[in-house]
Parts: structure tokens; sequence; C-alpha cells
């Protein structure tokens, strides 16, 4: 009797994130994919000790193809720009992994060459050595937070999308001028947070960047 195929890790990673693709983080599971696979949830904890490191090494794919062909160019700022935006488009494309890179990080190969880039970025915007790991991390964190954010309305299908839209237009033009004076006021104005995500993000992450050229010492 022939043997089940024994999987490589490759392998394991492209069907996790096929699973992923159709499902979610929080339903995934290592018993799910093994059923995938043909095999049993034993084998695949050889490659990956649990769930969570899966969820990693699968995320951590996702950031290795946004670094794929790129090279710095510009200032520290477009550099910075750049990459966030090509980690943006890669995590578009798999929503339900942003989720999980978000909570999880990575800490593997994608991680390490994104992590390089934007130190050397602030390294080149003349920061100095101590303050750069600080502002390392608080742009890490808003930059996971608004991909985490938009891949959340990208998993929507239309149906529930349309219904969120529609309760947001019931919920702020029917707001009781009374009681919600300042909703009531701009009430046609507001734009649900699903609107227009691609210019927040490079809006607030240019902000961001401006705030910390505000604060680099004089040449």
């Amino acid at each position: 009797m022939a043997g089940r195929k024994r999987w490589s890790t490759e392998e394991i990673l492209d069907a996790a994130a096929e699973l992923l693709r159709t499902g979610d983080a929080e339903s995934f599971s290592v018993r799910k994919l093994a059923a995938t696979l043909g095999t049993d949830s034993s084998s695949l904890y050889r490659h990956f000790r649990s769930k969570t490191e899966l969820l990693r090494a699968v995320a951590d794919r996702v950031l290795v193809a946004s670094v794929d062909g790129y090279h710095p160019e510009g200032d520290w700022k477009q550099r910075i720009t750049s990459l966030a935006l090509r980690v943006r488009e890669a995590f578009g494309q798999h929503p339900q992994l942003a989720a999980a890179w978000g909570r999880y990080a990575s800490g593997g190969a994608g991680s390490r060459l994104v992590m390089e880039e934007v130190l050397q970025a602030l390294r080149a915007a003349g920061l100095p050595d101590e303050e750069i790991p600080a502002r390392y991390h608080r742009l890490a964190v808003l930059i996971a937070a608004l991909i985490a954010s938009e891949a959340g309305v990208g998993t929507l299908t239309t149906e529930e999308y349309d219904q969120g839209m529609e309760l947001f237009r019931v919920s702020v033009l029917g707001a009781d001028p009374e009681q919600f004076p300042a909703v009531a006021h701009f009430a046609r104005e507001i734009r649900p947070l699903g609107a227009d995500r691609g210019a927040a993000f490079e809006e607030i992450l240019a902000a961001h960047l401006d705030r910390i050229e505000a604060a680099l010492p004089p040449r």
C-alpha cells in the first residue's frame, strides 16, 4: 500500500495561502489544512510547530513578494512611501492575511527585508541612531494598522459592503439634530470608513513622515 505523499514546506504554504484566500485567519486551522492536503495534522507539525507559526510564514511570503523587484529611489520619504504602497498592494491581494500579519508579525526573510529598508531610509533622513528604533516602531504600527483596516473591508462580500453603506447612510442622515448636532450638521459630507481608503492611506502616511521630518536635527 502506497504511503501518503510527503508535502514540502513550500507546498504546505501554497495550500495554506489558498485556504486563507477562500476563508479567514480566524476559521483557519491546521486540521483543515491537513484535510485539504489529504494528510494528518502531525505531518504538518513537523514543518510548523503551531498555527501561529504557519500563519506567520504565509504572511511573510506576502512581504517577500512585496519587495520583489524593489529598488530604493528618491529621498527617504519617497523610499518609505514606495515600500509601504508595495506592501499594501501585496496584502490587498491577500486581505485575509493582513490581519494575521498585523497580529502575529512574521520575523522571516520578508520582514527583515522590509525592516532593513525602512531603517536604512530613516538613517538616510538624518535621524540620530538612538531615535531610529522608536521611530521605526511607530511607523511599522501605523502601516500595519492601515493595511489591516483596509483589508478588513476587502474581505466583505458585495452584499455585506452595500448593507454596511446603507446602514451608515441611515444612521448618519437620520441622526437626531438635537441629540447629535455635529453629526447632523456634517451628515452629507461625512464619508464611511470603507470609502476612498487609498487616498486616506497615503495622506495619513505622508502626515506621519512630515512629522518625522519636522523633528530632524538641523544639518
